[in-house]
């Protein structure tokens, strides 16, 4: 079937695609933002939404569960806020490559139409089929279990989330906030907008509790009895033996420089953890009013916040806890508030805690129905799942035989307008689809699984970004970073992805076999299309 356009992917000279191609040239020129094609939402959303978007999505879970594993795997307190701050470089380099794509390349869907338009319509299916089947699903099901897990920990249970009744609760908070993100999407950004004054105002306590430890002990340096006194009687930087979470003892002194590399990188895929969702800004650039302006500014505003937050709490950690107590637990917040204020306010803190998981949780389910959306739209899902307000599909008039199919009397009726603009088909299906992860599935092995998912094709995409430079010089990109940032970023990913390949290769595997499942569906497609043309 002939197309109304034409894409030319970067390995072939030319490649016929069944899909309405994106709708722009490779000449240098790009449509004004109101001509993009594709879009099902309109461009009512400007850089404070996506500002918090980026916010809510970033700020969840990893800031008060990564600290005790980062701090297990690296020699000293210093070192470890050492690879936050690195950890925040790269996602900010992976970021700012986003935003040259999206901003010289506008389509919704994340990272799919740009890999569609560098490499050919095939990767664009398979990153779609791998966020909505994989990455997507598996992070609302992460989250979702956190939620819980921090309400069990306030009431001082652990080891429970293997059990049937956790496993209910979680998809019991996920359909919870499913069905407020299916309400409509100011309703979603408006809800988004409390939950990221929520984390501020959590990390800002954490903080200003660090900051009067550090006034009271600096005042009076004998006084113990509040928060530790590590950080005012040993050295940052200086190596000591860490405590492990099975009682075990790392002395850094026996430890081998291939057996230290092996602990950095745990360390910093602890970090990469939770600074993940840096890219989901790009998945709202079609609803933006002028994203080649907003989506930059609003990336390189809310990456370096996020980064100074990060560092600003874990420094705080080191200060409320002694430092052998920081390696050995997963809530590190609420164990610090508990150790300085007592039981009550570390209940207050884990509540707190909720909210902002919570907050995440509501910011992915966003993004996730979206990502569902552009994909139908580009037929690569039924198209049920692009309707908007309404869950099914719009009833369309049928004529009947005997009726002139111009005779106004019988002209097709437009459906009411939805009082909605929520996906909410495409929010069902994420909905359904990270229930079963949670059921079938637990948080470490998501978290891998998810990790392996997302850094594939971010590591392509910004390689394609790389190769697109000299391909296309003469594309138009009204936000371009120096090329330095998407190579770092290239080949960190690339290490994760490696690494992480080598010690899971069951979840790799798995991986591989939705990849095939995807490309079976493609070329079957394909297939079926080119024969009901024949």
């Amino acid at each position: 079937m002939a197309t109304e356009g034409e894409t030319r992917p970067l390995l072939e000279a030319s490649q016929e695609i069944d899909n309405e191609p994106i709708a722009f040239p490779n000449n240098g020129v790009i449509p004004p933002d109101d001509d993009v094609q594709g879009s099902s939402f309109s461009k009512n959303l400007g850089t404070a939404e996506a500002f918090a978007i980026v916010i809510s999505v970033v700020i969840g879970s990893g800031i008060f569960t990564s600290p005790g594993s980062i701090d297990t795997n690296v020699p000293s307190p210093g070192a470890a806020l050492v690879v936050w701050l690195i950890g925040g470089v790269l996602a900010w380099t992976g970021a700012s490559t986003m935003a040259e794509l999206g901003t010289a390349i506008p389509g919704e869907g994340g990272v799919q139409p740009y890999l569609r338009y560098i490499f050919g319509d095939i990767f664009g299916f398979l990153a779609a089929w791998t966020w909505i089947v994989a990455v997507m699903p598996a992070t609302l099901a992460i989250l979702s279990i956190v939620f819980v897990e921090s309400i069990y920990s306030a009431a001082g249970i652990t080891d429970q989330a293997d059990r049937i009744e956790h496993k209910l609760l979680s998809i019991l908070i996920l359909v919870v906030v499913s069905v407020a993100n299916s309400i409509s999407t100011r309703t979603s950004t408006r809800l988004n907008g409390f939950f990221v004054v929520t984390k501020f105002t959590t990390i800002a306590a954490i903080v200003v509790a660090g900051l009067v430890v550090v006034v009271i002990q600096a005042t009076d340096p004998d006084r113990d009895d509040v928060g530790g006194r590590d950080w005012f009687t040993k050295p940052w930087f200086g190596s000591r033996p860490t405590v492990n979470p099975d009682g075990s003892t790392t002395d850094w002194d026996g430890v081998s420089e291939w057996e230290l590399l092996g602990h950095y990188s745990t360390a910093l895929y602890g970090a990469l953890w939770a600074y993940s969702g840096w890219d989901k800004a790009i998945y709202i650039s079609a609803e933006l009013s002028a994203p080649a302006k907003q989506l930059p500014l609003a990336i390189n505003s809310a990456v370096p916040t996020i980064v100074l937050c990060f560092i600003a709490a874990n420094a705080a950690y080191y200060i409320l806890l002694p430092w052998n107590v920081v390696s050995t637990t997963d809530s590190v917040a609420v164990t610090a508030i508990t150790r300085l204020l007592g039981r009550g306010f570390g209940i207050v803190a884990a509540v707190l805690i909720c909210l902002v998981v919570a907050g995440s949780l509501l910011g992915n389910s966003f993004v996730a129905g979206r990502m569902a959306v552009a994909a139908a739209n580009q037929d690569w899902l039924p198209r049920l799942f692009a309707q908007l307000g309404r869950i099914g599909v719009k009833k369309q008039h049928q004529t009947t035989i005997g009726e002139d199919e111009n005779d106004d009397s019988t002209e097709n009726v437009e459906a009411p307008t939805a009082a909605s603009d929520a996906p909410v088909n495409a929010i069902i299906l994420s909905t359904v689809l990270a229930a079963l992860y949670i059921l079938l599935g637990s948080f470490r092995a998501l978290l891998t699984f998810n990790g392996l998912g997302e850094y594939s094709f971010f590591f392509l995409t910004v390689l394609g970004a790389i190769v697109l430079r000299f391909r296309e010089p003469g594309l138009r990109r009204p936000y371009k970073p120096f090329i330095l940032v998407p190579a770092i970023f290239a080949v960190v990913s690339g290490f994760v992805v490696i690494r992480g390949a080598i010690f899971a290769p069951l979840l790799a595997a798995v991986l591989i076999v939705l990849w095939g499942i995807g490309g079976a569906l493609y070329w079957g497609r394909k297939e079926y299309a080119r024969r009901r043309v024949d």
